[in-house]
């Protein structure tokens, strides 16, 4: 008898502890469906946001190509606007140049025209220059003309002069005669001075100055 109670308590436990189990097992898997559960709803979430990812990457991709797109099409009308101002400014050039053309044909062509009264007065000036020029060299040549004359005047009177003294030098006996003078030397004689005596050996003959 005791041992049937004894059969019974043990099952009687058995039974508690089973269901203490089951109940535990069964928490478990509730447990583990909530897992399974939590993670099957980030799975869903990593692939959204992988999904939005991709999108935002391709949203960007998108963006920067017409970024660049757009700054190609920046820098060519850039580049063209320089080469189109460049052009126009050339263009402008040519033109004013082609009407300074014009002008001064017609400029030219007119008499009383403001070039051909410019080249007329340079030449005008010229020619006052050309004359003062040639009216110096005319006063130059005319005091060497004049200095020329003055040189063969007294060439003319030194020469008789010259040819005196060479005769007293070649015929010294006449020192010893009557004193020879130039000719003219008497009226001159008082005035003439001592020191201006042609030659010591040779008593009272002086040059005649005018």
């Amino acid at each position: 008898m005791l041992e049937f109670w004894a059969t019974e308590k043990h099952i009687g436990k058995l039974g508690d502890e089973t269901e203490h189990r089951r109940k535990h097992s069964e928490n478990l898997e509730a447990q583990t469906r909530a897992l399974y559960m939590e993670n099957v709803n980030l799975q869903l979430s990593i692939e959204q946001e992988e999904e939005h990812f991709q999108l935002l990457l391709a949203g960007y991709n998108t963006y920067r190509n017409k970024m660049d797109a757009h700054r190609e099409v920046i820098a060519y009308v850039e580049g063209k606007t320089a080469t189109t101002r460049e052009l126009l400014e050339k263009r402008e050039i040519v033109k004013k140049l082609r009407e300074k053309k014009e002008e001064l044909r017609i400029d030219l062509e007119n008499p009383e025209g403001n070039v051909v009264r410019h080249v007329q007065g340079d030449i005008y000036n010229l020619k006052l220059k050309i004359s003062e020029v040639k009216e110096t060299v005319n006063k130059k040549i005319a005091c060497l003309v004049k200095e020329q004359e003055v040189h063969i005047q007294l060439k003319k009177e030194v020469e008789p002069l010259q040819r005196l003294i060479n005769i007293l030098k070649e015929e010294p006996s006449l020192s010893e005669g009557p004193p020879l003078h130039v000719k003219g030397s008497e009226e001159h004689e008082e005035n003439a001075p001592s020191d201006k005596v042609i030659n010591k050996s040779i008593p009272h003959v002086y040059i005649k100055r005018e």
